[in-house]
Parts: C-alpha cells; structure tokens; sequence
C-alpha cells in the first residue's frame, strides 16, 4: 500500500464484493456479450463450453471458469484491455445498485481505505475500481501473455482467497477480525471474508445468508432487481452468453 492508504486504513476499511453486490449480475457473462457482439465468431466457444459444462463437479469453479474465458482465445492484450475499458463505460456505475453506491460513497467521505474484491477478472475489475473511485481494486487474476491461451492459467479470487490475497497487502485479520472493518456481499461465497470484518452488510441475500445475517447482526438491504423473476433472469442471462 502506499503511504495514503496507510493512513486510511487507519481510519477505516469497507471490502465490496462486485457482482450482485454493487451491481445486480454476474459480469463475467456481460462482458462476454461485450465481446461476442464485437466479435460474432467468437461464439464458437460455446460448444466447447457445453461440451465441459456437465463435468463441473470435477472442474470446480475455477476449472469452468477457465473453460469459460475460451471466448478470448488468442485475443490481444492491448484488445482485451479495450474491451474492459469499453464494458465498464457502457455497464458502471450506471447499472450499479444506487443504494450500494451510496454506502461506498460514505466510506469514502469518511476517509476509510476502500477496496473491491471480486471473483471475477481482474482485468476488467481493475477498470470498475478505477470508475468507482476503490483504493484497490483485486479480481481473478487470469494469465494473459501477448495474447490469450484457449485455457488460460488463474487463480480464482474467491472464498478463503479473498482473505488470503487481502492479508498480504493489510495483514492478517486476526481472530477478532480486521479492526474498523465492513464487509459488503450478496453471496455465501464471501463468508471468510465477512468473518473477518468486524461489521456486515448483505445484499438481496438468500435465505440461508439472511439466516446468517440475523446471527451475526449484519445489515440486511434488498434494492430492486432489473429482471421480473427467477425465468425472466435466466432467460437474460442466456442471452448474454449466447451473444445476443
């Protein structure tokens, strides 16, 4: 960290997770789309994601999601960065949660160190945190040579990893978690790290989170959603990936 953010971590630290979080979607599909409807012939990962698609239970997470980015093959750096800069001017803040917005707004006015820690590329993450005005801004760091492999290297920035990557820069969380800290997620996923918070913010969470919540004393907030139910949503989210 540098000596400013030093200091503002004195003061505070509020951790956001990206997708679903601050903004309604998964990201990683919309920047797909970003990309397809540049690039149409790049739809031809889909039956090769399809093929592994029934195999995620041996793949995982991070397995898939290298499957996933196989619509970048053999894309440029310089091409990928464009892309990013492009998607996050077209999707943030403007379809972000106002609401969540504001929340990180008042971090910021009160001088605490801000940092976004999402699962997805950081490529692009780096971007959104750049936008939105984070301290740190850490994603899925993917390997990206010259241009991108079919299968690309990663390391998926999610669960425990968050924690971990997170107490490399600030430190260790320690057994009572980081002093002056806030956590914000939609996701069960980011357990480790709002264990590690000493404060919790939740949004639109499931009803096993807002089990949790009410346990642990977190903030329950539930903005409105851009889709008309769970069909409405999927049928979205098929769309995006398919390009269209």
């Amino acid at each position: 960290m540098t000596p400013e953010q030093s200091e503002k971590r004195k003061r505070g630290l509020a951790l956001f997770d990206f997708d679903g979080t601050l903004i309604p979607w998964d990201t990683q599909v919309i920047f797909a789309n970003h990309v397809l409807r540049r690039e149409g012939a790049r739809r031809l990962y889909l039956p090769l994601f399809a093929m592994f698609a029934p195999f995620y239970r041996i793949l995982g997470d991070e397995g898939m999601k290298r499957v996933f980015l196989s619509y970048l093959w053999r894309a440029e750096r310089r091409q990928i960065e464009t892309w990013a800069r492009e998607f996050v001017d077209e999707w943030v803040p403007a379809k972000c949660y106002p609401e969540v917005v504001a929340m990180l707004e008042r971090h910021r006015e009160a001088g605490h160190l801000t940092v976004l820690a999402s699962a997805s590329p950081e490529f692009y993450v780096r971007e959104v945190g750049r936008v939105l005005g984070f301290d740190l801004a850490l994603g899925t760091e993917v390997e990206c040579g010259e241009r991108m492999s079919l299968f690309p290297d990663l390391t998926n920035h999610k669960g425990g990893e968050k924690v971990r990557r997170l107490s490399k820069l600030i430190g260790s969380p320690g057994g009572e978690g980081w002093e002056g800290s806030h956590g914000y997620t939609d996701s069960t996923a980011d357990l480790p790290m709002m264990r590690a918070c000493r404060e919790g913010t939740v949004v639109n969470p499931s009803e096993r989170l807002t089990g949790l919540a009410e346990h642990h004393g977190w903030e329950v907030v539930r903005p409105a959603v851009p889709w008309k139910g769970a069909r409405d949503k999927a049928q979205r989210i098929l769309r995006f990936v398919a390009g269209i």
